[in-house]
């Protein structure tokens, strides 16, 4: 009987005991768990993105449907790859040609102006790319620039070593952009100085053809969106999207706020998007799609007597496509613009409008041949110098009548009247009116400089 009974307690105290030692099954360690999966990312180009493209010869505009075709000046990005190349062909159509008004005729005939210049449309509804591979295209094609544009970079500014070497690093990038942006347009037929002169010369003539110039750009908007499939990222591949940039690398991209001297104030919000990838090395860092928003941090208004505008913008914050925002150190490196506006960027970034010394000086040969007019006549003369300067005086007045009133009536009075109402227009123009103010337009091209020196605080560029 005990040794049952012994039996059985020892029985249970070894359950008991080997229960106590059951050991609960651990967490697994990040090695142990299951790999993260690759990223699936779609390659899109959304609605609203800009088709950069400059006209690749002249066209000149007969009636409305006539084709015309073009290439893309800047590449397009989706995401992290490459999906339209520059010198891509784009092709289109003249889609309207508007109507000239009576009362623009009217001026434009006194002024010996018989062909005033139309209001014309494009569409772009075919995209080839170098491979052959065409896409139908639906866009919006916003105004030309007036002409070709040009590349506006900031002058380098000295300071401390280390400042400096940042420096150099942002002269080199905006150098880069400079070569590539060259490189992309030298496919394009865009006019030399001999055409130029003789389109100049032509748009003297009372009547005359128009043109759409060689190498006019325009931004054409997709209304809807290009795919180009999708893309397999590993994981390793998006650990160093969103961390800071190296000092001296610059990005691209096109401002989606507008912005003007003349209405904008300072502390207006300011918004661009990424069009160009950013690379550390192979590290993927800022993707196309990445919004850039930042602030006016400073704004003058043009005023009276030909004093022009200033306008400096700052952008303090990235924000990824997935959302996630960041503070960010930038200055404005570089801007596309036309080539007639004259713009000029200061060391921070600033934009002013120049004048060209070319105009002080025909306002000058204008104050000149005014004066001239005034001189007494020669008896000698067999009236032929009479009638050349009745001409010159009535045509700095007003060109088309002024030239012919001034040729056969030989007045000196008249003639003399008209120059300086030439002259005083000129010197009106150029040193009494209001001056320039800075544009930048939608979908301007912009170079950003990233982990700039001397960064403004958001703060401080929020309450400003």
């Amino acid at each position: 009987m005990r040794s049952w009974v012994a039996a059985v307690v020892f029985g249970v105290f070894i359950s008991s005991w080997s229960g106590a030692q059951t050991l609960e099954k651990r967490p697994a360690t990040p090695a142990e768990e299951a790999p993260a999966q690759p990223a699936t990312i779609a390659l899109t180009l959304p609605v609203g993105t800009p088709l950069k493209v400059a006209l690749e010869k002249d066209v000149r505009l007969r009636k409305a449907g006539q084709p015309v075709s073009a290439r893309t000046v800047e590449p397009l990005f989706a995401f992290d790859k490459l999906v339209v190349p520059a010198g891509s062909e784009v092709t289109g159509k003249v889609a309207t040609i508007a109507p000239v008004t009576k009362k623009r005729r009217l001026l434009g005939a006194l002024n010996a102006d018989l062909s005033p210049t139309r209001k014309v449309t494009l569409e772009f509804d075919r995209l080839l790319l170098p491979d052959g591979h065409a896409l139908a295209l639906r866009t919006t094609v916003l105004p030309d620039s007036g002409g070709l544009l040009e590349l506006v970079t900031a002058p380098s500014k000295s300071g401390s070593a280390a400042h400096n070497l940042i420096a150099r690093q942002f002269a080199e990038a905006r150098l880069e952009v400079r070569r590539e942006w060259q490189t992309a347009r030298a496919d394009i037929k865009a006019p030399g100085k001999f055409h130029r002169l003789e389109r100049y010369a032509l748009r003297q003539l009372p009547y005359r053809p128009q043109y759409l110039d060689a190498g006019a750009t325009y931004d054409a908007e997709l209304e809807q969106p290009l795919e180009f499939g999708s893309e397999m990222l590993p994981p390793d591949a998006l650990r160093e999207i969103g961390t800071q940039p190296p000092p001296g690398s610059v990005v691209h991209a096109v401002l989606v706020t507008p912005l003007t001297s003349a209405k904008n104030h300072k502390g207006d919000t300011v918004e661009a998007v990424v069009t160009q990838p950013l690379f550390d090395g192979t590290h993927l860092v800022f993707p196309e799609g990445s919004r850039l928003k930042g602030t006016v941090l400073q704004v003058r208004p043009a005023r009276r007597l030909h004093r022009n505008g200033l306008l400096r913008v700052v952008f303090h914050q990235l924000v990824l496509p997935n959302g996630v925002a960041q503070q960010v150190a930038s200055s404005l490196e570089a801007v596309a613009v036309p080539q007639d506006e004259h713009l000029a960027l200061d060391s921070e970034g600033g934009a002013r409008v120049t004048t060209p010394r070319i105009q002080y000086l025909s306002t000058a040969l204008t104050v000149a041949l005014a004066s001239t007019s005034m001189s007494d006549h020669d008896p000698s003369s067999n009236g032929g110098s009479d009638a050349g300067r009745g001409a010159i005086g009535g045509g700095l007045g007003f060109r088309g009548v002024g030239m012919v009133v001034g040729t056969f009536a030989r007045s000196r009075a008249f003639s003399s009247g008209m120059a300086f109402y030439g002259a005083g227009l000129s010197v009106y123009d150029r040193f009494l009116k209001r001056g320039n103010d800075v544009v930048y337009a939608r979908d301007m091209s912009m170079v950003i400089g990233m982990g700039a020196p001397d960064p403004v605080p958001v703060a401080s560029a929020q309450h400003r």
